[in-house]
């Protein structure tokens, strides 16, 4: 099937409202909102003896995996005492649980996985251990050290809107296939973000993202590496908010922090680590001599950008400066969650070459790249086109079609790009 087929029109008249029930684990025992990676993680327990699942803090791991694997013993390790028992003695601690065991938070015991290793060694069961993790930054490492071959390893983001609205998972390089119209504003999306603890409790946003920094800045950061002058990092993390959508410049970055570039390339690194912010490349194919090669900065969620540049309400957004960067960190990140929840690495990338031609995002297909233009004005105007009509043009392995997602409501096709209202993206 083509990927520019056009979708079931159908699908884009509904109307779709957000579930605010109560957390499912301690009521109705089902999801409250169905995650699009369960397929995956299923799959994946049927073939490796570990799996692991990382991703931000409050992202839905520990609900998902105690619903998929609900016979399977369940351990949080921030629990003092049974973290110190897995330090102490981990035979012992691993002894008591002669089913599936989830292991929640497994990066605060790192050696805990060689001992691992040997159990799945001896034993050869798949699905036996299902670990879960919020910071990459200590446990991909000592994944890829003990347990190389024998785990299945996916990222569970913040809800993607297509999860939200109720629409299954689809093939995520068709863009723009099977949506649903919701009845929240863009404004609205962009504010409250994606956290689900925002959703499922009806948080105000401001209030739940205030407290998750917070907790981020003064707990994770300091378990991590030592920062003397958290206000320093505290400056830099809302530099880089205000930086968002453009091209990473780490000694800009620096001097405005006030601190030195090797500092400020190790807190980048923190903040990837974490879940907070990403980087997106530039695709190196040899269009030009004269492409950029350095990365543009993301942040995961809208919601915790929009805190971070201090919005205060939905409205704010509508006249904000940054307006147009929010709506594309939204866009690129909606993108990138449905490659992740398919347990594919993202093929995302962008276009720049230094006489002023881009494209916002590319998606390599293998056989070619898609230009994906996005602008978050609510009316097509026909500039819009401009850079997608340059890349199409340079021939192979561009893409001969391409879309632009806006902020409007309507979808269509005009010329050899596919429009799409930013709510089916």
């Amino acid at each position: 099937m083509s990927l520019f087929a056009e979708p079931d029109l159908a699908l884009l008249i509904e109307t779709s409202t957000f579930n605010l029930t109560n957390d499912p684990l301690l009521s109705h025992n089902i999801p409250m909102i169905e995650r699009h990676l369960k397929k995956k993680l299923l799959k994946l327990a049927k073939t490796f003896p570990v799996v692991t699942i990382t991703g931000p803090r409050q992202s839905g791991k520990t609900t998902l995996v105690r619903w998929l694997f609900r016979s399977h013993d369940y351990v949080s390790l921030e629990d003092p005492d049974e973290r110190e028992f897995a330090v102490s003695d981990p035979r012992g601690f691993l002894r008591r649980f002669r089913k599936g065991l989830i292991l929640d938070e497994v990066q605060r015991t790192p050696d805990l996985l060689s001992y691992i290793q040997t159990m799945v060694d001896r034993e050869g069961r798949a699905g036996r251990f299902i670990l879960t993790g919020s910071n990459q930054f200590h446990l991909m490492n000592r994944i890829s050290q003990s347990l190389a071959g024998r785990s299945g390893i996916v990222h569970l983001l913040p809800f993607s809107l297509r999860e939200l609205t109720s629409v299954a998972l689809t093939d995520p390089y068709r863009l723009g296939f099977r949506c649903k119209k919701t009845e929240m504003s863009l404004e609205d999306t962009l504010f409250r973000g994606f956290y689900p603890p925002i959703h499922d409790r009806d948080i105000p946003p401001h209030d739940w993202l205030s407290a998750y920094y917070k907790s981020y800045v003064e707990r994770d950061v300091r378990e991590i590496v030592n920062i003397g002058n958290l206000d320093s990092f505290q400056r830099f993390i809302r530099l880089c908010a205000g930086r968002v959508g453009q091209l990473l410049n780490l000694s800009s970055l620096a001097s405005d922090a006030g601190i030195s570039h090797t500092t400020a390339r190790a807190w980048m690194s923190l903040l990837q680590a974490g879940f907070i912010t990403y980087t997106l490349q530039p695709h190196h194919t040899n269009f030009s001599k004269r492409i950029i090669k350095t990365p543009k900065l993301y942040f995961y969620d809208t919601g915790l950008l929009c805190y971070l540049l201090r919005i205060r309400s939905p409205g704010d957004i509508l006249a904000h400066p940054m307006r147009g960067q929010i709506f594309e960190n939204f866009v690129v990140t909606e993108i990138l969650k449905a490659f992740a929840n398919s347990g594919e690495a993202p093929p995302l990338y962008f276009w720049r070459d230094r006489t002023g031609h881009e494209v916002d995002l590319l998606v390599d297909t293998g056989n070619e790249l898609i230009p994906v233009e996005i602008k978050s004005g609510e009316t097509v105007s026909d500039d819009f086109f401009r850079g997608l009509r340059f890349f199409t043009g340079l021939g192979r392995p561009a893409a001969q079609e391409g879309f632009l997602f806006y902020g409007g409501d309507s979808l269509y096709k005009r010329g050899s790009f596919m429009v799409r209202p930013w709510y089916c993206c």
